[in-house]
């Protein structure tokens, strides 16, 4: 049964109506049909639809369908406890995360600090399945807050094979990763009952080691920091090699928060910026990802030669006043 712009949901001017059909066929024939950006437009067309479509199991299906890692049984009890449920965490995760600091208030005051954060991560090639799963991060011992936040999905001799096909030349198979593999890393707040879903979707960045050939693909979502005008980049790597029969295997699925000068943030640091974006970061259907990406690396590159200038600036300003006391000196002893 098809569901079309022509399907009785408006008033055809013979009567018709959403109305007129069964509750029963509409839940279980026409809204369980529907994905989550469809199922949040339809609510918004009649009262009626609205009141079915806050229906608890669509929201819960509908979130397991796209995000396979939530059907963990910590985290769908945990998504439970959300507001308005698996509904609220859809529009939580679902959009992209647009934390630009032009469009966030840095004054906000925050809410007291989360105890943990939970990942729950999926990737996906042409849609297919090809890894999952749900990690959990204390963040209140020393450790944490003092070291580089960095959360590690696989352990360092850990591998986990996929069905891609080594395809053609190298570069033929970059960029086949670069067009059909996508993250999801929705990083969830227990205590505030939020989540966001800090990946770029797609890569920014795709490029092959010269040495191991190991292929590393870059998602990343670009942060306001902790001062004005300043940024941060929220860096998701997967990294992954071919075998010797020709299948992919990942390696590494991490996340790090890095800054504008190179360096890695500490996890109370990280914390801050994580909670925040969570709490008041926008939502929006498309965010350019790789554009944001391409122009954080153009502040880099502009912060870091200004730097070098100043610091230029300052050697000769050293060695002129290096000259200047020498010649002074000696001109002191020559001639008095």
């Amino acid at each position: 049964m098809g569901f079309s712009a022509t399907s009785p949901t408006v008033d055809q001017g013979d009567g018709a109506s959403i109305s007129a059909v069964h509750p029963d066929i509409i839940m279980a024939h026409i809204l369980t049909r529907l994905d989550g950006q469809t199922l949040a437009s339809a609510s918004c067309t009649s009262s009626q639809l609205h009141a079915f479509s806050t229906e608890g199991k669509l929201w819960r299906d509908i979130c397991s369908a796209t995000w396979p890692s939530v059907a963990d049984p910590r985290v769908d009890d945990l998504i439970s406890t959300f507001p308005a449920g698996h509904r609220s965490f859809f529009s939580d995760s679902f959009p992209l995360l647009d934390n630009f600091p032009s469009r966030f208030d840095l004054s906000r005051p925050s809410s007291p600090p989360t105890t943990e954060l939970i990942s729950a991560v999926d990737i996906f090639y042409k849609d297919q399945l090809i890894f999952s799963k749900v990690q959990e991060s204390e963040t209140e011992s020393g450790w944490f807050l003092c070291s580089p936040f960095r959360v590690d999905l696989l352990d360092p001799k850990e591998t986990v094979p996929t069905p891609i096909r080594h395809v053609g030349e190298d570069q033929a198979s970059l960029k086949q990763l670069e067009e059909n593999l996508s993250l999801s890393w929705i990083v969830i707040d227990p205590t505030r009952k939020r989540a966001a879903n800090f990946s770029s979707r797609r890569a920014v960045k795709v490029q092959r080691h010269w040495l191991t050939g190991e292929i590393q693909l870059r998602f990343a979502t670009i942060l306001a920091g902790e001062k004005r005008g300043e940024f941060v980049q929220c860096g998701m790597v997967v990294t992954c090699n071919w075998s010797e029969g020709g299948e992919l295997h990942v390696r590494e699925v991490s996340m790090q928060v890095e800054g504008m000068e190179g360096n890695h943030l500490n996890g109370k640091e990280s914390l801050v910026i994580l909670e925040r974006a969570i709490e008041g970061g926008e939502r929006r259907k498309e965010v350019k990802g790789k554009g944001r990406f391409e122009e954080y690396l153009e502040m880099k590159r502009e912060r870091r030669e200004r730097k070098e200038r100043r610091e230029k600036t300052l050697d000769m300003i050293c060695i002129a006043t290096a000259v200047t006391i020498f010649l002074t000196f000696w001109s002191f002893v020559f001639f008095r």
